[in-house]
């Protein structure tokens, strides 16, 4: 097991310095865009070009790719589960179910380039399905409370099982179909409510 820190812990005590935050953010960011349009392989110099910053500066924050590879999973997992409490404040909790839903599915199409590297035994991905239950289950049981705290919704639904018919659904090449078979998900929610 490594004992390197990670790009989102830095050393206690000590604040990243807002350059330096820029500059992990930009690289998260373009990393993610090219990883889904080019796969996971695509060249650094075309991360670090998108950024705008030099691969010295790839290098120092994710010295493997498997590093750059797991941040920027993270990172996307952080911010689908971070959209849960945000609509739960801003819409009634079928709709914000239903939106997050959404917002899920794109997440999970989106992140078809990761998939070969989350499969492939490299053991730097181990902790990486953890980190997704340990993120989405509990934004996802939250939603699924609130809705049925309204008694609009089914009240036996685990929000595991509901995360693993999401899973099944997708069709990356074909949004609409998703849209139409969560809206049906979501119709079934109410079933018996």
């Amino acid at each position: 097991m490594s004992d390197r820190r990670t790009t989102e812990e830095p050393a206690a005590g000590r604040r990243m310095r807002p350059d330096v935050r820029r500059s992990l953010d930009a690289l998260l960011t373009a990393a993610a865009e090219v990883f889904e349009t080019e796969g996971v392989d695509a060249p650094v110099r075309r991360i670090t070009a998108k950024a705008g910053v030099g691969a010295g500066t790839l290098y120092r924050h994710f010295p493997q790719r498997s590093d750059l590879i797991t941040a920027v999973f993270r990172n996307e997992v952080d911010a689908c589960a971070a959209a849960a409490p945000a609509l739960a404040a801003q819409y009634e909790p079928v709709e914000a179910l239903t939106r997050w839903l959404h917002r899920f599915t794109r997440f999970i199409a989106a992140k078809q380039g990761l998939k070969t590297a989350l499969h492939s035994g490299d053991c730097a991905y181990e902790s990486l399905p953890g980190y997704f239950q340990a993120r989405f289950v509990p934004a996802l049981a939250g939603l699924l409370d609130a809705a049925a705290a309204t008694g609009d919704v089914r009240s036996d639904v685990r929000p595991e099982d509901l995360l693993q018919a999401l899973s099944s659904i997708i069709d990356p090449d074909d949004p609409a179909y998703t849209r139409r078979m969560i809206e049906l998900l979501a119709d079934g929610l109410r079933y018996r409510a």
